[in-house]
Parts: structure tokens; sequence; C-alpha cells
């Protein structure tokens, strides 16, 4: 979680890269992508020069004995390492943040890892150069894009430096001061204490992160400043954000970076929502921030599920059931972004030393529903037991292991491809099929493409007599070619596309995947929109198959959008000017066949940020809840529940309760607040609506009683 000055010939480049290089595709349709997370300081060191730049001296270590200093790494060795990543069929690298860092050391460590940003429009200098350019930072997004490779940036948001120590959250706009957690005279963070009780609303995103200096992006100027770094990650090419912390972030704010976000260019944004299981007290805020925000989550319960099933031996209903819940619970599940390990938590092999364990749920997250992200080194076997393998051990240097010809390596690669030919592991919805303690046998589908898989855990083989199965009839044999201890199956004629799996055993301790690809003329097949959500005018990225080559057209309910571009399985246009609501999408080819239809919530205007706070609020017993509604889209249309409604609203100084949330900009619109009791009971305020007519840019701020 711990998270250059422009010069004219830096403007030149940048100009010409931006005409030069090759278009980036589904730049937010990641649903197919196998994503790299790298920590760029560990990973590898090709330029030696930057290892102990002066502005911040001493904070090296050249024997990589020392995990909490910097270890080297740097944009030109994830440069020099791309073959190596486009070998392992990696798509899509997601690098730590790459802002200018804390120059000195703190109580609380070395920044090694980039969270701790002191300059958000200028560049670390141990990753790029000496005077904080976007030089090798540009130089490395042009190599990964000119080898169909993705780039994902963590933006770290909520907070500048530890405010206990070093700099005491020193904040810097392209060089020049602006304030510090002592001499903060605009008020640029706030001023609270340490979160204590991570399930309290208002802690959780008002209070400090571990004695980090908390951000207020309810101030026009930080939230400004935050945007135009964003900005700034898109104009050098960045194809998506990994958004730190986005728990303890303002909600309703990352609202509004998102869809400025949108607006500005095709990404994709995914967070980090720190929870356990699907039993978290805020589990339900999370689903409903992902539903709504426009920013997919890192999929905590699902990791610690994956890990307690390969890791502790847990059954596999466990890992059954947390899917099953989150696919009801998230309306763009295949959005989510899945994982075995990453940089918060020891590796798996500290966990469990057992490789085969850890390939197994490699070849999970690779065929099961979401996005899969590889924690840099895995493939490696990379990990330090050291204190219980936690940090910094889990972040180790990754001591020039580059094999291409490891099983995990080789597994990655062989799945990365079975995604890119089989849509159902991108685009397909999930079903157990066969299931005990140690088995686990599942089915990806879309349409008529299906991805079969069989995981046995145990120390014996087992038969999975009476699995049934979408496959069409015949035999299939295993896409790991046996790599991972799997066998062919063969399916056989049933009724009403149940076809029954011919009684197999499934060898002790092995992965099986089989799969068909549907290639007869069909209608098209819509398989992803993104984004979900935005205004009339800003481009909209749709995939999936058998759309054509001969441009047809794209509908929001009966009213046709404009085509940006037309291919077979990808398809660019604009929102069109229709009212705000929710509307069904679909594609129609130019065979005037028409596909299958996804939702997409058209907004009123671009978004804002804005504050409401009703005073002395009707009286609430425990479990009751102070929640905001109106007539636009953006406060749920009059909604009256937990999903529909803003809320539930923050109350430190109870009666009175508040919320920042998105609205439309230029817009007056009408709003009331409401109770939801904790049976469900709605008691609305009395009197008129409230009316307020939103800023055309920046922040707002709304102030009213509570009508009795």
């Amino acid at each position: 979680m711990f998270a250059s000055k422009w010069r004219k010939w830096s403007v030149a480049l940048l100009a010409c890269w931006l005409i030069l290089a090759p278009a980036t595709a589904f730049a937010d349709d990641f649903k197919n992508e196998v994503i790299y997370q790298i920590f760029t300081d560990r990973f590898f060191d090709s330029n030696s020069a930057n290892n102990n730049p002066a502005q911040s001296s001493g904070l090296y270590d050249a024997t990589h004995t020392d995990l909490t200093k910097y270890q080297g790494g740097d944009f030109a060795g994830i440069q020099a390492k791309i073959p190596y990543l486009k070998g392992m069929g990696v798509t899509c690298i997601w690098i730590s943040p790459p802002f200018d860092n804390c120059n000195v050391s703190t109580t609380s460590g070395i920044g090694y890892h980039g969270y701790w940003a002191r300059d958000f429009k200028r560049i670390e200098e141990h990753f790029g150069d000496a005077s904080n350019s976007w030089t090798a930072f540009d130089s490395m997004v042009n190599a990964c894009h000119a080898n169909g490779i993705k780039v994902v940036v963590d933006f770290a948001p909520n907070h500048t430096t530890p405010n206990n120590s070093g700099e005491f959250g020193a904040f810097y706009n392209n060089g020049t001061f602006m304030a510090d957690i002592n001499n903060d005279p605009s008020g640029y963070f706030h001023h609270n204490p340490n979160i204590s009780n991570y399930d309290n609303r208002y802690e959780t995103q008002y209070y400090a992160l571990s004695f980090l200096s908390d951000l207020n992006q309810e101030n026009a100027t930080v939230s400004q400043y935050l945007l135009d770094s964003m900005t700034l990650l898109q104009q050098h090419g960045v194809d998506g954000f990994r958004v730190d912390a986005v728990k303890h972030l303002t909600w309703g704010w990352q609202y509004v970076m998102a869809n400025k976000g949108y607006t500005n260019r095709d990404s994709f944004y995914f967070g980090e929502w720190y929870q356990s299981t699907t039993g978290d007290p805020l589990y339900k805020d999370s689903a409903k921030f992902a539903n709504k925000s426009g920013i997919s989550l890192l999929d905590f319960p699902l990791n610690q599920s994956i890990r307690n099933v390969f890791g502790s031996n847990a059954s596999f209903t466990q890992l059954d059931a947390t899917m099953g819940q989150e696919n009801v619970d998230f309306k763009w599940a295949n959005d989510q972004v899945t994982f075995v390990d990453n940089h918060d938590m020891s590796r798996f092999l500290t966990l469990n030393n057992n490789q085969t364990r850890l390939h197994q749920a490699l070849a999970y997250i690779l065929t099961s529903r979401g996005i899969p992200c590889i924690f840099y080194g895995t493939e490696q076997y990379l990990f330090n037991n050291t204190n219980g393998g936690t940090d910094p051990y889990n972040r180790p240097w990754m001591n020039n292991q580059f094999s291409t010809t490891t099983t995990a390596y080789q597994v990655i690669k062989k799945l990365s491809d079975l995604r890119q030919t089989n849509r159902a592991l991108g685009y397909g919805t999930t079903q157990q099929r066969w299931i005990n303690s140690d088995v686990y046998v599942y089915e990806r589908k879309f349409f008529n493409s299906v991805v079969l898989v069989a995981i046995n855990k145990g120390a014996t083989a087992t038969n999975v007599s009476g699995a049934i199965t979408t496959l069409p009839p015949g035999t299939y044999t295993d896409r790991l070619t046996n790599q991972l201890g799997g066998v062919s199956v063969t399916v056989n004629t049933g009724t009403g596309g149940n076809n029954p799996v011919a009684t197999t055993s499934i060898p002790a301790n092995s992965v099986s995947v089989w799969s068909y690809v549907d290639n007869a003329a069909q209608p098209p097949r819509l398989g992803s929109v993104g984004p979900t959500s935005a205004q009339p005018g800003v481009k909209v990225t749709i995939g999936g198959t058998k759309f054509g080559t001969t441009a047809g057209s794209v509908k929001f309910g009966t009213t046709a959008a404009t085509i940006v571009s037309w291919t077979d399985k990808k398809i660019v246009c604009t929102v069109p000017a229709v009212a705000a609501g929710t509307y069904s999408v679909t594609v129609t080819n130019s065979s005037a066949q028409v596909s299958n239809a996804s939702d997409f919530t058209v907004l009123t205007a671009a978004q804002i940020p804005v504050t409401f706070t009703v005073i002395n609020a009707s009286p609430t017993s425990p479990g009751d809840n102070i929640y905001l509604t109106g007539n636009v889209v953006e406060l749920g249309n009059w909604g009256t529940t937990f999903s529909t409604a803003v809320g539930p609203m923050n109350t430190p100084n109870y009666p009175n309760w508040f919320i920042n949330t998105s609205v439309p900009a230029g817009t007056t619109i009408q709003f009331k607040f409401i109770k939801i009791k904790a049976d469900g009971t709605v008691v609305w305020e009395n009197g008129a609506n409230h009316t307020y007519t939103v800023p055309a840019n920046g922040v707002g701020f709304v102030n009213v009683n509570w009508q009795y």
C-alpha cells in the first residue's frame, strides 16, 4: 500500500511519440489481459547512473542485502526486459508509483516503493534521471506499446510522505513547494489522527493511514492538482491506473477522477480496497463502489480464498462460495483483478513452499473469472522468508533470475495465449461442474466458446463421475500439454446442451484445461463495454467477437452512436446525446444481425465533487443511516435503497451527517435526505425538495437543515 520540470525538447519528444507510437488496442477492455506487477526498484538495473542521485543520496544499497533501501531497478531495466515479459505472454505491466518520492530516510523507512510522493508531476530520480525528467519513462512506455504491452501506473492520490518524520508530508507542484503537514495555511491536508477503526466509514476516508500525510481532495486546489497529475500520465501514454488505497480516499471524489480519466482517453482503472472476506463489514460498500465508480477492484476476498485453498489446504468449496457470492454482488465481475500474492503480503511460497500448489493457483487465476495479475518474480519462485516474508522481504531483488524455462513461466505463457484465442476466459460466465474438498471442475462459457478446467490438489486420483459440460461432444487434449499432469477428456452427446463427461480420472496434483472455440458464423457477440458510465460525447470501447469487418451500428437503447472505428473484435463509438439514464447497448452488424445487450449508464454531464451536509438530521438508532437521493441519475433518481441512494453518509458530529459525491457540472439538481432504518424502512425529510446549481468546475459544498 505504501506506497521535471518540462523542457522544450521533452515536449517535442512527447509530441513526436504521440504521433508515431502504435495505437494501443483494447485500452479500456482489459478482460483478456494478463497483468504483471513490477516493483520498479526491485526488477532490473539497466542504468547505474541513477542509483545514488545527489538530491537523495545515501538511500541505495549496492549489495542488495538491505531491502529497506533502493536496489537500483529503473525504467530502463523494465525496457531491457520487454522480450522476457512478452515471451511469458504478459500483455500489460503494472508498475509501482513513478513520481518524485521522499528524498530522505524517515522513521517509517525509505520510500524505494514509490508510495511516498512529494511531487506528482515529476519522475523519481532513482528510476529515471537526476533532472527528474520524463525521458526514461517515455522510452519505456513507447517500447512497451511497440511490443503490444500496455502500461498501468500505480497512482496514489491519498497521501504524500510520512507526517511524523523526514519531509513531514512536503507537497510540491512541479518543483514548487505547496505545503507540508506543519505548514498548511490553505488546508491541503486533513489533520486527523491515524485510522483506528478500519470499519468506520468516516475514519477510513478522512483519517491518516499509518502516519501518511492525508491529502484533502475536497480542497479545490488539491483536487485539480491530482486530476492534472493523472491527465499528465495519460498524456505520456499510460493505458490505465491501479489506484492505491481506494478504501481510504474520499469515495465520491474518485467517481470524478475516473470520469475525468475516461473523458480524456481510453483507460482502465482498478483499485486497492483491502478486505479479507465477503463477510467484511464494508464488503457491500466495496461492491457498490465498484459497480458505480468506474473503478474495478483488486479481488481481495478471492485472493484470501485462493491462499487458504492452495496454500493452507482448505476445501475448494470455500473458493467456489466466494466466487459465487462475488459474481452476484459485482455487476462487472469479469473486470475485477485477481492475484495470488502482491507487495502487501507474504509471497505464496512463504505461506506454502510447494511449487505444485503455486502452479495450480496460477492456473486458477489465469482461467477463472477476472483479470489475472502476476507479482514480479513469481514465475522464478522468488521469495525470502526473513521475518515471515513480510515487508520488505516480500519485495526482494530479482537477482537476475530471468529464466524462460521454469514451469511457472511456461504455464503463464500457455494460458495467456489461451486467453487471447478463447474469449470464454475474458468474457465468459462461470459454472461449477464438479467439486469436493480436493477437486474443482469449473466451466467458463461465452456463447458457444467453452473452457473446462479440472484441478486436483489432492494426493490421489479422483473420478469425476457425473460431471456435465457444454463442450461439444468429442475428445479434448490438455491445453497445458500435460505440463501440470493433466489428461485428455472425452465428452459424450447429451440433451439440451448438457453433455456428460466420460468418467475421467483426474490425476493427483494436476491441472487439466480443455478448450473449444466456436468459429461458426454467428450474430455479433458483445463481451465488454468500457467504461460502463459516461456523459454524451465520451468515447466507449466495445469488445467481443463476430462484429465483422464492415461497420454496422451501435445503439444506446434506440439511438445510434457515432462510430469512431470498427474491427471484428473491437468497436470504438461515442455516447450519443440522449437523456441521462441506463440504456441497453447493442451492436448490429452489416448483415442486420443484432448482438446481446449490455447495460450502460449515461451521465447527465461531466462530474464535479460536491460535499453535501445535512444539519440536525432525523434521530437515528443503531443500524439506521442517513442517505442522499435526488432527481438525477448521479443521485440515484430518487432511489431509496442502499444500492440506489448515495450513502451511507458520515456522522463524525452527530446529528449532522455529510458525504462527498459526484454530481453533473453546471446542472441545477433537486435532492432530499432520507433515513433508511435497520429494518429497511425509509423515512423522508419533510418540505420541498432542496435545489442546488452545481459549479461548472472545481468543487462544491452544500449545507442544509433537515426539514421536520
